[in-house]
């Protein structure tokens, strides 16, 4: 059994044993998401936020080759602090970062996969992966969609961030057996943007009917995760005539320094930052809150539906 590489915080083995509702989150955006200490200081307002709406959270990481579901204050901190020296973990680096006994902040990959070794259903992130532009001569394609077709694991997000080739994202899904979610929307939102001018799948406006969705899902046997898209609050959203031609921008000068695979992501964020004025940073940490706000309910209702 895998779990004997596991640990699960006090707190978090508790609401799981009493059928309470607790919420994942991940750990790449503590160390690679954003500076210090704004890092920490977001990372422990979106645990507050899960506790305020009804949910444990469990924050999930690799620390000295030990699967964590569930961290303690000092262990953010550290993750923090260590920042991108930290490896960016998924799938495929787990089995070497646990033999070796080193760290690893989670991608949404990695976080599903040990918030379902844990017991956990639910799952709040800033946006997730996917399908990256020009992947039909590169083959660059996230490995979170990979997981959202084999881990059962609800991933509440703001869609996917605009630096993809969000068309492609949704085909790849749809061919996985990925159910993407509209939440309270039609359109899949783009991270920053609340529009995309691509369609979800369903639209559905509650946290009841969220969680009955996936409750059925798994109740079938269908196995796998969902995929909900939660549009980034109105306030917060970006102009999309200005993030897109920071994305463009950003996109163009990857290309001409030949940076990609796991490098893509990091960079085009940071460049985007950079040409936003941070304006992109303060929208990606509000759309992380709205999202744990969600995924908090969406647990909530999900314990209740588990005890009937």
């Amino acid at each position: 059994m895998m779990n004997k590489y596991l640990d699960i915080a006090p707190e978090v083995q508790e609401a799981l044993a009493a059928g309470k509702p607790v919420v994942a989150l991940e750990s790449t955006i503590i160390s690679h998401g954003m500076p210090y200490p704004q890092n920490v200081e977001t990372a422990l307002q979106v645990e507050g936020i899960i506790r305020e709406n009804g949910a444990v959270p469990a924050t999930i990481a690799v620390l000295g080759g030990r699967l964590k579901a569930g961290l303690s204050k000092e262990e953010i901190d550290y993750l923090g602090k260590a920042g991108t020296s930290v490896a960016k973990a998924s799938r495929r680096d787990l089995p070497v970062l646990v033999a070796e006994g080193r760290d690893g902040a989670t991608t949404v990959a990695t976080t599903m996969i040990i918030a379902h070794l844990a017991g956990i259903s639910v799952f709040a992130t800033g946006g997730v992966g996917g399908v990256h532009r020009g992947a039909e001569t590169t083959m660059d394609i996230s490995a979170d969609l990979e997981e959202l077709a084999r881990t059962p694991v609800m991933v509440v997000c703001a869609g996917a961030k605009s630096i993809l080739d969000l068309g492609l994202t949704l085909e790849y899904l749809e061919t996985h057996g990925v159910p993407v979610i509209g939440y309270e929307t039609e359109e899949l939102p783009a991270f920053y943007t609340r529009k995309s001018g691509f369609r979800v799948d369903y639209r559905i406006d509650s946290p009841e009917a969220l969680a009955k969705t996936f409750y059925v899902k798994q109740d079938m046997g269908l196995g796998g995760g969902m995929l909900v898209a939660n549009p980034i609050p109105e306030e917060y959203s970006m102009d999309a005539d200005v993030i897109n031609k920071a994305i463009d921008e950003a996109v163009s000068e990857a290309k001409t320094l030949g940076i990609h695979g796991k490098d893509t992501t990091p960079f085009l964020l940071a460049k985007i930052k950079d040409l936003t004025g941070g304006d992109s940073l303060a929208s990606n940490i509000q759309l992380v809150f709205h999202n744990a706000r969600l995924a908090a309910k969406t647990a909530a209702e999900l314990a209740a539906l588990a005890k009937k």
